[in-house]
């Protein structure tokens, strides 16, 4: 454990739930009382990844510091090829189920403003999706599960996934599935911090509980010219007006409302001169949507309607169409498993329900291999412009000690049900 995982002198810590919450369960063999120990050290960790934040692709810092983490604790973590994530196993029974847990520890090409002690000190880049605590969670639930399996009381084997590249394309998840980090996986599951809950509530959903999303670029080219004779030419500033603004409208149309699809372009450029009609201009956004069939649809209608939209201005269309993930869809004996564990966890009152988001999350590939389930983790705080992907967001710290009982008791029961 470095100088730099110990809490800043004078930090003030939320005050602790490590304690037992009212109407919830006390995990077994003493886990609480090593957890209460291991809360100053974990809120260390996750301000020390917060300060020292890695982007997608690029976490070879943050994985070696798990990496050490598991092996003071007697695992054996195992690196990915790449070095930016880690696998690891903690050995129970060994004819029990393997259930696996996963984090993604990746960061956003955002700059951090808060005024913290704990602030990232990487230029253009925050953990401002909260990777840095589902990393810190995860990282508990390890150290807990290693103590239950050197007693020889785990039923089965847990697998820690800390994957990297959760927020960009192509997706990390599928990184860990071909590096065999599904390998006999019979459940798995996850946590996502959600600001819009408060410490203390778990949201659950059967079914998709996130939309699916792709990222769409579109290159339109022409001659260029003279901004006085648009007529002799391609007027790519008009074909690119006609693009961003007719489009998303029309793709909509082509499909039933209730799929929810969102077009949204979020980057567009053309020219370099008020008097020069440019000869490329380009346009790059995410196309979203609820429902799977949809998802399926989407490349072939958007490329048809992007070219029936640009044809009569005459501009050349080049479109990238790049799959993303479809929705996170949870599965009900998956979120039996985390509703229970949520009621030992939390107590009743921990459980709520939540709407299908909008946002994309590439834990959804694993689903497409073995059954699981996303639940959020509430840490809001009584803070304004604190959501997600901002560079103001900060979580409720107390949200670490709910995180890691739930997935302890989501592990213990999923095993038991198996």
């Amino acid at each position: 454990m470095t100088s730099a995982l110990t809490l800043p002198v004078g930090s003030q810590l939320a005050s602790s739930v490590s304690a037992t919450p009212t109407g919830a369960q006390p995990l077994p063999f003493e886990l609480d009382e090593l957890l209460a120990l291991r809360v100053p050290d974990l809120i260390a960790t996750r301000r020390f990844i917060h300060a020292h934040p890695e982007l997608s692709g690029q976490e070879y810092e943050t994985a070696a510091l798990v990496a050490r983490e598991l092996s003071l604790a007697g695992l054996h973590p195992r690196l990915l090829p790449k070095g930016n994530g880690v696998i690891c196993d903690i050995d129970g029974r060994p004819d029990g189920p393997v259930v696996a847990l996963r984090a993604d520890i990746d960061a956003l090409p955002l700059t951090d403003v808060k005024d913290v002690p704990y602030r990232s000190t990487v230029d253009g880049v925050c953990h401002a999706c909260g990777h840095d605590v589902h990393t810190t969670v995860l990282l508990g639930v390890g150290l807990l599960l290693a103590r239950l399996a050197e007693r020889g009381e785990l039923p089965g084997r847990v697998r820690l996934l800390f994957q990297p590249a959760e927020e960009i394309l192509p997706c990390g998840s599928l990184e860990v599935v071909e590096a065999g980090g599904l390998e006999d996986v019979t459940q798995i599951f996850a946590l996502h911090c959600d600001p819009n809950l408060p410490v203390g509530k778990i949201g659950l959903r059967v079914g998709p509980i996130t939309a699916a999303a792709d990222n769409v670029t579109v290159r339109l080219s022409g001659p260029g010219g003279h901004t006085a004779r648009p007529h002799l030419t391609v007027d790519l500033v008009d074909a690119l007006g006609r693009l961003v603004t007719e489009v998303p409208a029309l793709v909509s149309r082509r499909v039933p409302a209730n799929s929810g699809l969102l077009l949204v372009f979020g980057q567009a450029s053309a020219g370099t001169r008020y008097n020069v009609i440019p000869s490329e201009a380009m346009a790059s956004g995410t196309l979203r949507v609820l429902d799977r069939d949809t998802w399926e649809s989407a490349p072939k209608i958007v490329a048809q309607v992007v070219r029936d939209v640009v044809a009569p201005t005459g501009a050349t269309v080049d479109l990238e169409y790049l799959r993303g993930r479809p929705p996170v869809c949870n599965d009900s004996r998956a979120i039996s498993v985390l509703t229970a564990a949520t009621a030992a966890a939390l107590g009743p009152e921990g459980i709520a329900e939540t709407p299908q988001s909008m946002g994309g999350e590439d834990f959804s590939w694993y689903l497409e291999y073995v059954p699981g389930a996303l639940a959020r983790l509430g840490v809001g705080r009584a803070a304004p412009n604190i959501d997600l992907h901002r560079a103001t967001f900060d979580v409720d710290e107390r949200a670490i000690t709910v995180g890691i009982r739930l997935l302890v008791q989501t592990a213990l029961r999923s095993m038991a049900a198996q």
